[in-house]
């Protein structure tokens, strides 16, 4: 009676077992990714409310006015979460795949032969996606760019608006969203880390007196900086470089502001109605602009000036 159950047991398996191989192999798969996952929100979201508390603040927006190293750290976290979770999939898709072809009957040497071939086969055909992904996951975990950040990628500038394992999303002043293949990055120009200069290459007349509008700048943008509206987005003390260019019509002399560096366009658009107010009651007239040719900008500063 007993050899007549396990044979029939084994007839049975025989016919049935692998099916629910495979499927207790998919369901425990599942189970795997679901689990990790759920670990890597926890993590994730233990991050993030820790920053908040930090911050004391409700949501990621309102830490826009916390520093910004705060800010950095809750997208640098979700961006690393959504990495590893993607990472994860791979991985246990392919844990999962190997078994279940294991228990079909398939040997090893078949599976190292054709885990060569579709290795040998995504380095040929899917070079571009591994490309876009590696340099992905660099920029994110060195923090090159962040949601927020104004930056220039060459071909596309402006606001980052998503940062995915294989597509950067930037929005340009004109509203244009466009979208960015992270392996054609070769340069990232981050305008939003740390600090900025706001500079004015300010024209007047040859025959002004350099001396009294330079110092006259100098007072303008000195007087803004001690202001309780712009002392907390102007860092340090601004600074006149000197004449940056003289022409038959105009001598150009620079004026330089170190900012907080979202602050940069707002600090430069109300220091040049200063300096325009400034000039005025100095009495200087200023020169034709299609007379002027700015040169130097974006050269080095001068000796003694700040790097």
């Amino acid at each position: 009676m007993g050899d007549v159950s396990w044979s029939s047991f084994g007839e049975w398996w025989q016919t049935w077992g692998a099916p629910i191989g495979v499927l207790l192999v998919v369901v425990g798969a599942f189970i795997a990714f679901w689990i990790v996952k759920a670990v890597i929100g926890r993590v994730v979201h233990e991050v993030v409310t820790g920053v908040k508390r930090r911050a004391d603040a409700a949501d990621t927006e309102a830490l826009s006015s916390s520093p910004l190293a705060q800010v950095r750290v809750v997208q640098r976290t979700r961006a690393i979460g959504s990495v590893l979770n993607t990472m994860v999939a791979w991985v246990i898709t392919a844990l999962a795949l190997i078994l279940i072809l294991s228990i079909l009957g398939v040997n090893a040497g078949s599976l190292v032969a054709m885990a060569g071939f579709l290795g040998a086969a995504a380095g040929i055909g899917a070079q571009g996606v591994i490309k876009d992904f590696l340099n992905g996951l660099f920029m994110v975990f060195e923090d090159q760019l962040g949601i927020g950040d104004v930056v220039d990628l060459g071909e596309a500038s402006g606001v980052v608006e998503s940062v995915g394992i294989r597509v950067t999303q930037v929005r340009d002043v004109h509203g244009t969203l466009w979208y960015v293949r992270n392996g054609e990055i070769v340069r990232v120009g981050n305008k939003s880390q740390g600090w900025a200069r706001a500079i004015i290459d300010q024209a007047v007349p040859y025959h002004a007196d350099v001396d009294a509008v330079e110092q006259r700048l100098l007072d303008v943008a000195t007087e803004m900086s001690e202001s309780p509206e712009w002392v907390g987005r102007i860092i340090d003390k601004p600074e006149t470089w000197g004449i940056e260019s003289v022409s038959a019509e105009a001598v150009v002399i620079r004026l330089v502001v170190k900012t907080r560096a979202s602050a940069k366009d707002d600090v430069a658009r109300e220091l040049r109605r200063r300096v325009k107010a400034g000039l005025d009651d100095l009495g200087v007239e200023l020169p034709s602009l299609q007379k002027v040719v700015v040169q130097g900008l974006g050269e080095q500063p001068p000796k003694g000036g700040q790097a």
